[in-house]
């Protein structure tokens, strides 16, 4: 691994960051200082990760809450584990209900696309199985944060302004009420550097550490949001909170040149970043500006996203395996596609052959690579009165096609975009990596993971470097500085290239890689407020 490169594309250019004893990188500096905090109390890496992922539900609500979901990949005692913290939708409610009440696909708020969070249930299973403080420990500072308040940063209000904005077009019945008096107590979004606080989130925080989650799902807090669905219609019942448990998964890999990729299985589409990996081991790349290699990557990425959306669901749905979609043979036989000139992707069949990520480490050897999410901004616009819950919209997801794999039904886990990344080389951890953004996030990772050791960058170059999102058909979107002569190469091999100024939407991602020595060495991301603390 080399980490001294020094290829650098992104304007707001930042130096890579060295620590010894402990590091957290993520997107709101107050959320890496929580994490530090914990790792100075003597948490690990593991008690950390839930300090920083329950103070960004304060700090950075635009983007996760309480209500959304969370996954991980932890790195302990020479083991990688995978928890999947993913609800499923209610027991009650099916396509054929909605579709008799007039609803002819998801919508994107309200209750229909709640599914049951299943963040607290994640903090509370991390806790029991790795950490070593107590949850009211670790807890603590994102409780102080909610009940004192802080200022807000300049992407946060930025986010915050466009959901007040977008929710006060869409948002009618009384059911949002509460949402507009949690997140814009004086008729309208916080502005930059203005306080917020919200003491009902503090106080559910405080009863999810009292009672290790058991509150939110079986407790008073269930109570009440069994009550306010009963009230306004939705599907959700104290019952389907009863039921909920976080699972723990075998992470999935492919080896890249040397090193091992891992991500966590369906439901989540971390499976998609693999495909295209392994598509695109079968060439060499020398330069990274070349445009082969960007053309290459493009189709790639394309290939194995149409395969992730026809296929990837609860994996008691899917009628394809992980394996069968990563075997050599359907690789090989989807690499042949990939041409001279820009195609409009279909799947094959392999049978015939507003997100926030996270990363800690610690002294001990202890890595975690988290994600949390409400998804789509502040998720489904619903906020539990008097107690900050934000609910997320993950049932969105879900088709009302009966006959795909990710058909919407009774008890059953969506599509699900939020995928921690983390990277071994002989057995040995490397470190997590992430980069979060919606249907971004497979393609953060490819490209993060070929600047890292394809093109020997260092984890802030990493971040740094410009990116591409394909989103659809023959579309790519870029970045305002990446290449003109690239773009003109890629123009004419039939690709739609469309710069794009919002550099929020390519994704938020955070990088900590540990060396021989054992000495920290951590990027964050420069299109948004990333912060590393490290000890």
């Amino acid at each position: 691994m080399n980490y001294d490169a020094t290829v650098y594309h992104f304007p707001s250019r930042r130096n890579v960051v060295y620590a010894k004893k402990g590091m957290v990188a993520t997107g709101q500096p107050m959320a890496a200082q929580a994490g530090l905090e914990i790792l100075r109390a003597g948490g690990n890496a593991i008690d950390a990760a839930i300090a920083t992922a329950a103070c960004l539900t304060v700090v950075e609500p635009t983007s996760n809450g309480i209500g959304g979901d969370n996954f991980a990949l932890v790195w302990t005692k020479g083991e990688l584990h995978g928890l999947n913290s993913s609800g499923k939708s209610p027991k009650s409610i099916a396509i054929e209900k909605l579709k008799e009440s007039g609803i002819i696909e998801m919508p994107k708020h309200g209750w229909i696309p709640v599914t049951v969070p299943g963040a607290p249930g994640g903090w509370a299973a991390l806790s029991k199985e790795f950490g070593k403080l107590p949850l009211t420990d670790v807890l603590a500072p994102a409780i102080r944060y909610a009940t004192e308040g802080y200022a807000l940063t300049p992407n946060v209000a930025k986010l915050w302004e466009k959901a007040y904005k977008d929710f006060k077009m869409t948002l009618k019945g009384t059911e949002f009420d509460s949402w507009f008096e949690t997140f814009a107590p004086k008729g309208r979004a916080p502005r930059p550097g203005e306080t917020w606080k919200s003491l009902d989130h503090a106080k559910t925080l405080k009863r999810i550490a009292e009672t290790n989650g058991e509150a939110f799902y079986r407790g008073e807090l269930a109570d009440k949001i069994d009550a306010f669905s009963q009230k306004h219609g939705g599907y959700l019942r104290r019952e389907d909170l009863e039921a909920f448990e976080s699972e723990w998964v075998k992470p999935i890999n492919i080896n890249y040149r040397g090193y091992d990729v891992w991500e966590i299985p369906p439901n989540g589409h971390g499976v998609i970043a693999l495909m295209a990996l392994k598509i695109l081991s079968g060439f060499e790349f020398k330069d990274r500006e070349h445009i082969d290699t960007v053309h290459r990557q493009l189709e790639a990425m394309k290939l194995a996203f149409v395969d992730g959306q026809k296929y990837v669901a609860d994996p008691k749905a899917m009628s394809v395996t992980v394996e069968e979609l990563l075997s050599e043979e359907y690789t090989a036989k989807r690499r042949l596609l990939i041409g001279d000139e820009a195609s409009v992707p279909i799947p094959g069949d392999p049978t015939a052959g507003g997100t926030v990520y996270l990363a800690t480490a610690d002294e001990e050897g202890n890595m975690v690579s988290m994600i949390q999410s409400n998804y789509m901004g502040f998720g489904s616009g619903l906020v539990i009165p008097e107690t900050g819950i934000a609910l997320h919209n993950r049932g969105h997801n879900f088709t009302l096609d009966i006959n795909h794999d990710n058909a919407l039904a009774p008890n059953k886990k969506p599509y699900h975009t939020i995928i921690p990344g983390f990277l071994t080389k002989d057995n040995k951890a490397v470190g997590p990596f992430g980069v979060m953004g919606g249907f971004m996030q497979p393609q953060g990772h490819v490209q993060v993971i070929m600047n890292t050791i394809d093109f020997h960058m260092n984890p802030q170059d990493a971040l740094d470097a410009y990116r591409w999102q394909w989103v659809g058909g023959k579309k790519i979107e870029v970045e305002p500085c990446f290449p003109n002569h690239l773009a003109l190469q890629l123009v004419a091999k039939g690709h739609d290239i469309v710069p794009q100024v919002d550099t929020l939407s390519m994704g938020r991602g955070q990088i900590i890689w540990r060396n021989e020595e054992g000495t920290f060495c951590g990027g964050t991301e420069p299109r948004t407020d990333g912060a590393i603390a490290g000890w």
